[in-house]
């Protein structure tokens, strides 16, 4: 069996199944960020090298701000937990997103999680928050044009391997496997140049449902596709 280097998540469902449960939004929420505990562990346990999450978009800031406030006081107690995580299972923790709208505690707290584990040599951990994939490229876009500006790079430099390290993901492999969970079936503005040739996943459980079988159910169906790149398969 196949395990991909790096599986990308869309972490769905928390609201849809605390609302099942009788329990507020804020509920799911909670079970979820301790479910993504346990999944990292999973995953790097079954050989998974790379784990991206989307913790929180661009767009969820049209959410009612209770709902914003409870989010953004979740995850100012998962980073304090997640510092604490990393340290103990040699995680190397990533952020991606644009962190300047996020208060700036929570910014403090998310600088001092990447630095404190850059040196780590276990699973590669990204948290996406506060994350577009157009809004990426559009960053992407102006600090290239700064870069050729300056005079930094010529117009013929620019490629795909060139522009992919201006991305927030450089020097990131791209995604071989996308997961999202509770039934929706789209990307969701999610890392769109880095999807190009990735196998997508939709599954019906809600993410604090998810468990290591439902990975392993994600990675046999990856397993029992064709990787084909541009209508070759790959050997």
């Amino acid at each position: 069996m196949v395990i991909p280097q790096h599986v990308a998540i869309i972490l769905d469902g928390n609201g849809r199944w605390a609302k099942s449960k009788g329990m507020p939004r804020n509920y799911g929420h909670v079970r979820g960020a301790k479910n993504l505990e346990v999944i990292c562990r999973d995953a790097y346990n079954m050989g998974i090298k790379y784990l991206t999450v989307y913790l929180f978009s661009t767009e969820n800031w049209k959410r009612s701000p209770e709902e914003v406030a409870s989010l953004m006081k979740l995850f100012r107690s998962y980073t304090k937990t997640c510092i604490k995580t990393a340290r103990e299972n040699n995680m190397k923790v990533r952020v991606l997103g644009d962190p300047t709208a996020l208060a700036q505690d929570l910014q403090d707290s998310l600088t001092q999680l990447a630095e404190s584990s850059k040196e780590n040599t276990g699973l590669n951990f990204q948290l996406a928050i506060n994350y577009g994939s157009r809004d990426e490229i559009i960053r992407a876009i102006r600090r290239l044009a700064e870069d050729y500006k300056e005079g930094k790079l010529l117009k013929e430099d620019i490629t795909e391997e060139k522009f992919s390290g201006y991305l927030d993901t450089a020097g990131i492999p791209d995604p071989d496997l996308l997961i999202r969970t509770s039934g929706e079936l789209r990307l969701s503005n999610y890392l769109m140049w880095q999807l190009a040739y990735t196998e997508f996943y939709f599954t019906e459980v809600p993410w604090p449902a998810f468990t290591k079988n439902e990975l392993q159910k994600a990675i046999d169906k990856y397993n029992s596709r064709e990787r084909r790149y541009g209508g070759v398969k790959e050997e």
